[in-house]
């Protein structure tokens, strides 16, 4: 049932583009454009970044292992997992909506999207 630092890391990893930093006390995981998961760095817990539905929907089909970080970031969509309570099927799953939502737009449709706009 748990998820190991060892094993949330090689998870937040094995997302395209993923790349690890030191942020503060924790780990951060990033695509080239932002920020999409921080990991404790006693291994308790991995903070995702959310949007409002995908935070909404996470803490309610997760609610053991996932809730709004406290204040401000968990207003902005920051939702804490505890390791300790999460199974790894969820925290990829979890991983992978925070990773899609940090990931650079694609090239083509945002070249699509200014030809668009110029007409």
């Amino acid at each position: 049932m748990a998820v190991t630092k060892a094993r949330a890391r090689a998870l937040a990893l094995s997302l395209a583009e993923a790349s690890e930093a030191p942020h503060f006390d924790r780990i951060a995981f990033r695509t080239p454009r932002k920020i999409f998961a921080t990991l404790a760095s006693s291994g308790a817990d991995i903070n995702l970044m959310f949007d409002a539905d995908t935070q909404s929907f996470f803490c309610e089909q997760a609610s053991k292992m996932a809730a709004p970080v406290p204040g401000g970031w968990g207003r902005m969509g920051a939702t804490r997992f505890d390791l300790k309570q999460a199974d790894e099927a969820t925290l990829l799953s979890a991983l992978k909506a925070a990773h899609a939502l940090a990931a650079p737009k694609p090239k083509k449709a945002a070249r699509a999207a200014k030809k668009s706009k110029r007409v």
